[in-house]
């Protein structure tokens, strides 16, 4: 078959300076970046460039539409605006990249959004012997900064406009996970506005030494997502081996170069027996191959599961992609083995690109502009997968996937690699319990027509509630399943209509860390004032 534009096609399929002090991404900076005074810019309705903050959202069935955005420099700012948002009753919603995939920051009881994008520095803290990056800094400026700066960084996602703000507290994953662990395994510090029972608003630094009292503050940081117990403006990263004082020694080095791959299925000849033999092949393939010593810690891949994409349809069902270690030692009989056990049996002539070899932070721009390319109105949904999905679950992709009953522009299936170093983190380690799953699966549907929302919203779900049917619409956790991934956040695990297994959303998303977490809300957020649909609730 003829080889399809390649960036074109991930764009739709892919669900991540050495001077102390420098502007990690001066050019994407908030307004507020050129502010010198101490107080942060305020924007009203009555200002043009409210229109621009209201519709910065990566998701576009949403804007935010507050009484006023307030675009902080400084934590002193960020202090100065909680304390009159308290005072004065008014409820806050904190925004650094704007990539939520719910209305969180949009709701309309959201008076006040406070946009932590001007804050973004990258440099070597000396003092705490670890790199303070600002919450407001953009993946991709951070690292590039790390690399360039001092040749290390931090395994996460790969995206030019996801901020560490959101992506961190999350958890993090991306295409060293495997090899290196979250984003959150290297957390050593976080600063925090925070609100008393008397609603006092002050900043914590919590760390993650064992004699700091704020420690639990640290470790609700380390998964549970954001918008949880203050607002967080700074981190500090050192990964937990480090020793000595080089920062060139306090983060993961990266891949010195990378292997890439490509292979193409038409949907011309896949039929149900091939489509579940490729699926199957591909989870089968992650089971054996993601132990902490695994040679394949080093591989980053995805099946990528094609709907129909209307008038610009490709005529494929499926790409796998594969980013690997070069350096490994026989890394190309590595990619030819992982691609042929993905291929073998499905009976479909596939297209395999040529093998790619790539400087590593060039792969990861690569994977940034393709994730990035995909914008529009969205519905997102996820699973931790601790094996492959079953026939049956396959079946339903199949059908659902090759139906032409729906009117998006993009829907697809994404199962990605997880695991290796991820898994040898005990679950309570951090407050990112999944640690023994070997894949995640993102399922991902993207349309421009506001008039087509309902329609579209209601085919993914339906796509989703039928792939977890046996365990109540959900993928409720099993030996099979664990749960979803808060960062991409979803309103639907919370409702009995689509969740039906009798497990809470929760559960699905924070596993048996959820009561500690209640803790943590209780001592560190006692009035509430941080909250949204899917946040922690205080234990009563």
């Amino acid at each position: 078959m003829t080889a399809p534009n390649r960036r074109s096609f991930v764009a739709g399929t892919i669900a991540a300076t050495a001077a102390a002090g420098i502007s990690a991404n001066p050019a994407a900076a908030s307004p507020a970046a050129t502010t010198a005074g101490s107080e942060p810019v305020v924007v009203d309705p009555a200002d043009p460039r409210y229109e621009d903050l209201a519709r910065r959202g990566s998701n576009k069935r949403f804007s935010a539409r507050p009484e006023s955005f307030v675009l902080a420099t400084t934590t002193e700012q960020v202090v100065r605006a909680v304390r009159e948002a308290v005072r004065d009753g008014k409820r806050i919603a904190v925004r650094s990249g704007g990539h939520c995939y719910e209305n969180f920051v949009g709701e309309a009881s959201v008076r006040r959004v406070i946009d932590l994008g001007a804050m973004d520095t990258v440099r070597w803290d000396a003092e705490r012997g670890a790199f303070e990056i600002g919450a407001g800094a953009r993946l991709m400026d951070v690292y590039r900064a790390l690399y360039y700066g001092w040749g290390v960084t931090v395994p996460g996602g790969a995206s030019a406009t996801v901020a560490f703000g959101g992506h961190v507290q999350g958890g993090g994953y991306g295409a060293l996970s495997r090899r290196d662990g979250i984003s959150s395994d290297h957390l050593l510090a976080v600063e925090v506005v925070v609100v008393d029972a008397a609603g006092r608003v002050r900043a914590v630094v919590a760390t993650r030494e064992a004699h700091d009292p704020n420690r639990e503050l640290w470790w609700a940081h380390t998964g549970a997502g954001g918008g949880n117990f203050g607002v967080v403006t700074r981190y500090w990263f050192r990964s937990p081996s480090a020793r000595g004082t080089d920062p060139r020694a306090a983060l993961p080095r990266p891949h010195g170069s990378v292997l890439t791959s490509n292979v193409m299925f038409p949907r011309e000849g896949m039929t149900r027996s091939a489509f579940r033999t490729l699926v199957g092949n591909h989870g089968r393939w992650h089971e054996r191959n993601s132990g902490p010593r695994s040679p394949y810690t080093g591989l980053f891949s995805g099946l990528v599961l094609l709907g129909h994409q209307g008038q610009n349809d490709q005529g494929l069902s499926a790409i796998a992609f594969t980013h690997l270690d070069a350096t490994l030692p026989d890394a190309q009989k590595l990619l030819d083995d992982h691609i042929a056990a993905i291929s073998a049996g499905v009976g479909v002539e596939a297209y395999v690109a040529p093998p790619e070899t790539l400087p590593w932070l060039a792969s990861v721009e690569a994977l940034a502009t393709a994730q990035d390319a995909e914008t529009g109105r969205q519905k997102i949904k996820s699973a931790y997968l601790r094996r492959a999905f079953t026939g049956a679950q396959i079946d339903v992709l199949y059908d659902r996937l090759g139906s032409t009953d729906h009117t998006n522009e993009s829907s697809s299936v994404s199962i990605q690699s997880y695991g290796g170093r991820v898994n040898t983190v005990a679950p309570a380690e951090t407050a990112s319990a999944q640690r023994d799953s070997v894949m995640k699966a993102l399922f991902m549907n993207t349309w421009q027509d506001p008039a087509q929302d309902a329609a579209n919203v209601d085919w993914l779900r339906r796509l989703y509630a039928g792939v977890y049917r046996d365990t109540g619409g959900v993928p409720a956790p099993n030996g099979r399943n664990d749960g979803c991934f808060i960062n991409f956040p979803d309103i639907d695990m919370a409702d009995p209509k689509w969740n039906t297994s009798g497990v809470p959303w929760h559960r699905l998303y924070f596993g048996d860390n959820y009561r500690r977490l209640q803790a943590v809300k209780s001592k560190w957020d006692p009035r509430g004032v941080f909250h949204h649909p899917l946040s922690v609730r205080a234990a009563r």
